[in-house]
This record gives C-alpha cells, sequence and structure tokens, in this order.
C-alpha cells in the first residue's frame, strides 16, 4: 500500500494523542502525602532516563558522531534555558506556579523537543514503506503512554487536574504529526538531521532527571526509596521498549 501524505498525518496524530493516556492512571489521586510526590518524581525520572538511552541508542543507528553532537547541543540548550527563566516573576502553567510552574515548563518542554525527533522518525519510516511506517507509528504511540505518564506525575501531585495533564501530555507530542509529514515528503534532507534531534531529546532528558527530579524526590522520599523506584522504573521501561519493537 502506497504511503499518502494523509495517512502519515493520521498516524502521527495517533501517536500524539496516545500521549495523554499516560494521565489516567492518576485519575483517583488527590491529596498526595510528600512522600509519595517524591516517588513520583523518582519513577518520572526513572522512565525518562530509560527513554533518553532509547533515543541515543536508535540515533546511533544512524550515525554515532551526529548522534553525541546532538547530546552535547540537547544539554546546553537546556542548562541555558534554565538559566534565561524568570527567577522573580516565575510563569504559570494551568493551576501551577512559582517553582512548580517552573519545572511544568521545563519537563513540558524537554518532551516537546523529543517529539520534535520522532515526529521525524516517523515521516522517514513512512518513506520506505507504508507498513514499516505504520509499525514504527504503532510503536511510538504506545511508547508514548509511559511518557504521558512521566509529565502526569510531575503535574497532577502538584495541584494540576488530570485532564489539564493529559491536554499538557498530548501538547508535548504535537511537533509528531507536524513533522511527519514534511520528514515524509523530504526525506533525503530530513534523515541526515535525525540523529542529532534524536541526541538533543536525549541530552536534554538527562539533564532533566538529575538535575531538577532527582533532586526533588530525594527532598521529599528516602534514599533507599528513590533509588528502589527509579531502578524499578528504569528497568521496566527498558522492558517495554524491547516489547514493543
Amino acid at each position: 500500500m502506497e504511503s499518502t501524505v494523509l495517512s502519515v498525518f493520521l498516524y502521527a496524530s495517533l501517536t500524539a494523542l496516545a500521549t495523554g493516556l499516560g494521565a489516567l492512571p492518576l485519575y483517583l489521586m488527590r491529596d498526595v502525602p510528600d512522600r509519595w510526590v517524591g516517588l513520583g518524581n523518582a519513577v518520572a525520572a526513572g522512565l525518562m532516563l530509560s527513554a533518553s538511552f532509547n533515543l541515543v541508542f536508535e540515533g546511533i543507528r544512524y550515525g554515532m558522531p551526529r548522534t553525541m553532537i546532538g547530546v552535547l547541543l540537547g544539554l546546553g540548550g537546556i542548562v541555558l534555558s534554565r538559566k534565561l527563566l524568570p527567577k522573580e516573576k516565575v510563569p504559570s502553567v494551568g493551576d501551577l506556579a512559582g517553582a512548580g510552574a517552573i519545572k511544568a515548563v521545563l519537563i513540558v518542554g524537554v518532551m516537546t523537543v523529543h517529539s520534535f525527533a520522532e515526529g521525524i522518525g516517523v515521516g522517514v519510516s513512512f518513506g520506505e514503506t507504508s507498513e514499516f511506517g505504520a509499525f514504527i507509528s504503532l510503536a511510538i504511540a504506545v511508547h508514548n503512554i509511559p511518557e504521558g505518564l512521566a509529565i502526569s506525575l510531575i503535574l497532577v501531585p502538584r495541584g494540576e487536574a488530570v485532564w489539564q495533564a493529559a491536554l499538557w501530555s498530548i501538547f508535548s507530542s504535537l511537533p509528531q504529526p507536524l513533522m511527519a509529514v514534511p520528514a515524509f515528503l523530504f526525506v533525503e534532507w530530513f534523515e541526515p538531521v535525525l540523529p542529532v534531534g534524536l541526541g538533543v531529546a536525549a541530552g536534554a532528558m538527562i539533564w532533566m532527571v538529575f538535575s531538577e527530579l532527582v533532586p526533588e524526590a530525594l527532598e521529599k522520599s528516602s534514599p533507599n526509596a528513590v533509588a528502589v523506584a527509579v531502578t524499578i522504573a528504569v528497568a521496566a521501561m527498558m522492558a517495554f521498549q524491547v516489547l514493543i519493537h
């Protein structure tokens, strides 16, 4: 079956919508004790760390030097962004304000950057065959669900409604349908930059894990509990990624 622009856009849109499903497990959460907020940060850290490993491995398939350059660019970009975010007049995100809003901006921003690379990956895969493109799209859609969970674990315990967390999760994946179509139409142009994009997303996510999520988790939960939560989340996410591929 020949791939069309419409089919590429629809499959890529499915991957974006799937991210919102990650908020569903938090639907019953209301007043969350600080200890559980810390463990939520630890689980989110483990999910993001595992996802970043997957991005690096995927990028290396296309070119290791370009992937490593991307990692450094992602690291530099997120460090610069953190410095440029206002310290006194902090932005508001939905029902969040203050430091919680800054953390929300960072994690949604990092996951949005990550989605640009995944959108290119969807378009490039459809450039090979429609069957391969459909498989990659479905794999990314399933993979996006725990990424939506990671975003929701940051937003919901801080007071954001579950439906708002789901919308922010979907928003973070909107670049996937937006980038998939041009990547499909101009495969030869986009394929060389794919490993750079994957590396950028990985570098930013690794920084986010160790600069923001793990330190806050350690403030609210014991080091042992945080270590256990991160380890289990990394192992579960990596096993999940192997199963969907």
